[in-house]
């Protein structure tokens, strides 16, 4: 019973002077402006509720297999079989069946990554990222298939400082996207240049205001199609919580919150509203991370409930199940896939 201290006890003066010390420390605690963390991407500000609320879903069998030949180097193989949505007009999902292989083969070390994808239907996908030196590295993405118009060649210089980094990108004329990206981001900031095909120009920019809230805007233009538009965002993130907001001229606007239950536990809501269409989605979902197995799921306004579940047999082993079920359009998707490697 001797902590225990009756209603009406007062602290002794030492106590009772530390403890507003400490209050009073913890309230008026200065911040340092020069020194705030740098902020995510502009376009990565709702990663913590993209992972948790639209994770990997897919429909019908896969399997995928690494082998490693060395510390550097290993192959892949992947098998997916199952049905493929066909664009249409109607209400109505129309599906063919699928079926194709993928081999692929892995180098890295220290400064090199090689990473090659080639798959039955004729597609070559490839990645490199080279440490030239200790400030300039060289990153590339290759994309070369059969359909006209679709093959393109990324190349990424980064050259960084003390303080600051800077990259150019630039693509091959068939690329049907971006054509060119400049990426610069300091100690508390990053930037972001984009110039594509059609004559798109865009920039974004986020700040970090304080060590919690960061603050961005971007701005785009469409020559192609005479379109114009900006867009602000925002995001707050602790220990234990991440919330987010964007908005755009375009009409949309994105909202998404995180709370962080416990180190295995996170439950993930978001809201989008497209104010030019009156269209609104609200989804809530959860991410529970067992020892063995790791749990997603959600269900939104729609109707839509979905879940994934990724669990370890055994060292090396991973078991898949995943499942959409979107009651609306009676459109039941299910799959199951085994990862070995």
């Amino acid at each position: 019973m001797a902590g225990f201290v009756p209603p009406g006890t007062t602290l002794s003066g030492n106590e009772a002077t530390s403890a507003e010390a400490k209050k009073v420390n913890e309230v008026h605690k200065k911040i340092d402006y020069m020194d705030l963390p740098c902020p995510i991407p502009y376009e990565e500000l709702h990663r913590e509720a993209l992972m948790s609320l639209k994770p990997e879903y897919f429909e019908g069998m896969r399997f995928d297999f690494t082998k490693g030949l060395n510390q550097k180097f290993s192959l892949s193989h992947s098998v997916m079989m199952g049905p493929m949505e066909i664009p249409s007009q109607s209400s109505e999902t129309i599906k063919i069946s699928t079926a194709h292989y993928e081999f692929g083969a892995n180098f890295i070390d220290q400064k090199t990554m090689l990473i090659g994808r080639v798959l039955t239907d004729g597609r070559l996908n490839a990645r490199v990222k080279c440490d030239l030196t200790d400030d300039l590295a060289l990153k590339a993405n290759a994309q070369l298939t059969n359909e006209p118009h679709m093959s393109h060649v990324m190349l990424n210089f980064d050259y960084k400082v003390k303080l600051a980094s800077l990259s150019f990108h630039i693509h091959s004329p068939s690329q049907t996207m971006k054509v060119g990206v400049t990426d610069i981001f300091g100690k508390d900031y990053r930037s972001q240049l984009q110039l594509g095909n059609g004559a798109l120009f865009g920039a974004s920019y986020i700040q970090s205001v304080t060590p919690h809230l960061s603050l961005g805007a971007e701005v785009f233009w469409a020559g192609q199609h005479r379109k114009s538009g900006v867009g602000y965002a925002g995001r707050y993130e602790t220990d234990k919580m991440v919330a987010a907001g964007q908005v755009a001229s375009t009409g949309l606007m994105a909202l998404s919150y995180v709370q962080k239950v416990s180190e295995k536990v996170s439950l993930a809501t978001d809201f989008m509203y497209n104010y030019l269409s009156r269209d609104v989605t609200v989804s809530a979902g959860y991410d529970y991370a067992l020892r063995q197995a790791r749990l997603r799921g959600k269900i939104d306004s729609n109707g839509c409930t979905s879940a994934l579940l990724e669990e370890r047999l055994n060292m090396g082993l991973n078991f898949i199940l995943s499942a959409e079920l979107d009651h609306k359009k009676k459109d039941y998707k299910f799959g199951f896939g085994l990862t070995v490697g």
